[in-house]
């Protein structure tokens, strides 16, 4: 047995809101592949070789799955959403695209009497024949239908996924929310989740970075949200599907990745896999996995190929499945045979600007109604309401503007797509005669229009109670902007065909507004979301070509320094803080200033002395106090004994965590009055070595001394000196992912302990970042 395993300790559960013990995994990682490659026969052979096979075994369930529901959800979308105008007489369960199908030609080059043509799909205004109008009908029917639909999804997540109502036999013990003894001790109240709603990002950046959420990635939670999305976003609500099947991959990756032991790694590559399928974008959506979500990305390769292997099972399963009929992955992929000129470097960093500032104030916007309007008034106890009145008046602001009604993907679509000289397209994109003013003025105002409405309403929709995701509402703001630069430049080219700003110019499709659209869509997403080499990659891989990644490249990079110099957070960073996710971001740097380790460490926590008698009612006691003192589910206690030396000092021995106590606690629970021992002297006990414990079995308890408590102890915590500098710190934290930290004196004397939610708490009050 490996004494390094033995000096760590026996380690029980994790409580929700606690955070991973990332070194004790990785020594019980180590000794468990070691444990594999020790043996030399036959059947010890067959078992490294099936373990070395099963991570491979695992993603490629979660890429086939993870293109399962991602199918099912957009299926069922584009029905439910297409509902709310009208239904098909061919078939009741057919989307309008499916009822009405369009032929190769009229895809690539639409009429504006493609609509008409089909006769197939009626609206609900023929269904009733009322004398109040027919576009009043239409407006009633498609508000009555998005309203049953949202508060549909909300009701769906409210009722599945309350955080409350995910309680395991391991959190009802001595600490868990159900215990009572009649005394007035009680465990601190959590805060209320709801698990299925918003994209879900927020909550895995933290999950990956090592925080504890049970139910967060469980089966049900699954189920609510792949249905409630579908709901949600067919309501037509300011929302997007494409970042909640992150969440959606991670689920099952998680449920599946419960045959293996490498679960972080594995839904690392799940998250790859749901951005895969959100954009068809195998190598952006790992990429996206390393820069966005992960935490931890191993830097063994393996694991590197096994995300980027997940990605493309995902993307060749959805391919196969083919949900919109088109043979694309996603809606809005397009391909352009132009290139771009020099010329356009100029609006393109513009762009970028406007991308940027977008990003800024819309991520300080939505905190701010999100922490002083959702959360600090009434809306805060009737989301309902809230989901209500939002759907609401999204269907009062979207009805009319056909560029706020279509859906987001197919906005995104409409603007990307390219135009062919004297044809007009469906939407009025495609002017026959880009110079002139009368035709170019209702377009342009219809998309200004479209934007101002379009992100206001996102302002206020995303954070409702029900799955909501925001690559979708960032997408369309930036492609609205670019269209109608696009549109412009274009107006003014052929009015000014002689300028020297257009030298470079020739031929009439000079300047492509789509391709503008495109940039300005990458601008406002880095803009909000701070991404920037995975997002560039995911444009590539839409647009099939590397002809714009100097444009691409260009706005996003000015898109993520304008946003940062405006506001130092993103979206999912601000949804953290709103949250209150202890989350320590990795890629920060701190500036110290004259702080020194005595400003942040705790003195005063609760501690074991082995010089005081010691009984399972007193540890208790002292349990449960200090539980409800601060209510850290990462509490732990410092095991200290006399110095031979000086009797008023005191030396470490180990360290017991709040949950290992809980859990020794209660198998002696019967003994209120026995005596609980710790040795100094550690015995080669070779349950040390777990990281999960069944003691509580009756046939374990005849093997070893209940109540001596020293296989819980942790006998090698990280120590640190009471003068070293807190980026000393700091890196224990984030390089090491520590739990807690030991100071001493430079006498090895103990001094106190700080524990990773302290140390968030201290970089919070910090400020200077």
């Amino acid at each position: 047995m490996s004494m390094d395993a033995k000096k760590n300790g026996v380690r029980v559960w994790y409580s929700s809101y606690s955070s991973i013990d990332w070194m004790h995994d990785a020594i019980k990682e180590s000794l468990r592949f070691s444990r594999l490659r020790r043996k030399k026969n036959f059947r010890a052979r067959i078992r490294l070789a099936v373990d070395r096979l099963l991570g491979w075994i695992i993603v490629t369930i979660v890429g086939c799955l993870t293109a399962v529901f991602a199918f099912l959800v957009v299926t069922s979308e584009r029905w439910l959403f297409s509902l709310k105008d009208g239904y098909c007489t061919q078939g009741w369960t057919k989307a309008r695209a499916l009822c009405c199908p369009q032929t190769e030609l009229s895809m690539l080059f639409p009429t504006s009497t493609t609509e008409t043509e089909c006769q197939a799909w009626r609206p609900w205004s023929d269904l009733f024949a009322w004398d109040v109008g027919s576009g009043s009908i239409q407006f009633v029917a498609y508000t009555f239908i998005a309203i049953l639909l949202a508060v549909s999804s909300c009701w769906l997540t409210l009722l599945l996924t309350k955080s409350t109502s995910f309680v395991t036999r391991k959190e009802s013990g001595v600490l868990g929310p159900d215990f009572h003894d009649g005394s007035e001790t009680t465990a601190a109240p959590r805060k209320i989740f709801y698990y299925a709603s918003g994209s879900g990002i927020p909550e895995l950046k933290a999950i990956l970075s090592g925080f504890v959420i049970h139910g967060y990635l469980g089966g049900r939670v699954l189920i609510a949200k792949s249905a409630g999305l579908a709901l949600s976003v067919a309501s037509g609500l300011q929302l997007g599907k494409e970042g909640p099947f992150v969440h959606i991959a991670c689920c099952i990756g998680n449920i599946v990745s419960r045959l293996a032991t490498k679960r972080r790694e594995i839904l690392s590559a799940a998250c790859a896999a749901g951005v895969a399928v959100a954009f068809g974008a195998p190598i952006g959506g790992t990429l996206f996995s390393l820069e966005e979500v992960s935490y931890f990305f191993p830097a063994k390769v393996m694991w590197r190929r096994i995300s980027f292997f997940c990605a493309m099972i995902a993307a060749i399963t959805l391919k196969l499945l083919n949900p919109f009929g088109t043979g694309k992955l996603v809606l809005f992929q397009v391909t352009y045979d132009k290139d771009w000129h020099a010329f356009e470097l100029f609006p393109f960093v513009i762009l970028g600007v406007f991308g940027g500032v977008y990003g800024a104030y819309f991520s300080k916007l939505n905190f701010r109604w999100s922490r002083d309007v959702r959360n600090a008034t009434w809306l805060k106890d009737h989301p309902v309401i809230e989901v209500l009145l939002v759907t609401l008046a999204t269907s009062a602001f979207c009805f009319l503007n056909p560029y706020t009604r279509m859906g987001g993907t197919e906005l995104v679509s409409a603007l990307f797509s390219e135009c062919h000289k004297g044809v007009e397209d469906e939407w009025g994109l495609c002017l026959s005669d880009p110079g002139s003013w009368s035709q170019v003025t209702p377009v342009v105002g219809a998309l200004l229009l479209a934007l101002v409405v379009r992100g206001t309403l996102t302002l206020v929709t995303f954070g409702i109670r029900l799955p909501a995701g925001i690559f979708i509402p960032s997408l369309a703001a930036g492609a609205l902007v670019g269209r109608m630069i696009g549109i412009l430049l274009q107006f003014l080219r052929y009015q000014h065909p002689d300028m020297r700003f257009f030298s470079a110019c020739s031929g009439d499709n000079c300047i492509i507004p789509g391709l503008y659209a495109m940039v300005g869509a990458a601008a406002s997403l880095a803009g909000v979301t701070r991404t920037t080499v995975s997002l560039a990659v995911i444009m590539f891989e839409l647009t099939d070509t590397l002809s714009y990644t100097i444009p691409i490249m260009i706005a996003v990079l000015c898109a993520k320094t304008t946003a940062d110099a405006l506001e130092e957070k993103g979206i999912y960073e601000l949804v953290i803080d709103v949250a209150r996710l202890p989350y320590l971001d990795c890629k920060k740097t701190f500036l110290w200033g004259d702080r020194q380790i005595a400003d942040v460490i705790i003195r005063d926590v609760d501690v074991i002395r082995l010089d005081q008698d010691n009984t399972v009612k007193s540890l208790r006691d002292k349990l449960q106090v200090s539980l409800q003192d601060d209510g850290n589910q990462d509490a732990v206690f410092p095991i200290l004994r006399a110095d031979d030396h000086d009797e008023d000092s005191t030396r470490l021995v180990g360290v017991i965590g709040a949950r290992e106590l809980e859990h020794a606690l209660c198998i002696v629970a019967d003994h209120p009055d026995e005596t609980i021992t710790f040795q100094i002297t550690y015995s080669h006990h070779p349950l040390a070595s777990s990281s999960f414990s069944s003691l509580l079995d009756d046939t374990n308890r005849s093997s070893f001394n209940i109540f001596d408590f020293s296989i819980y102890m942790d006998q090698a915590p990280l120590t640190i000196t009471l003068n070293s500098p807190l980026e000393l710190v700091q890196q224990f934290f984030v390089k090491l992912g520590a739990r807690y930290v030991i100071v001493t004196d430079m006498d090895g004397y103990y001094e106190g302990i700080i524990d990773k939610k302290t140390w968030l708490a201290f970089l919070n009050e910090a400020g200077d970042h």
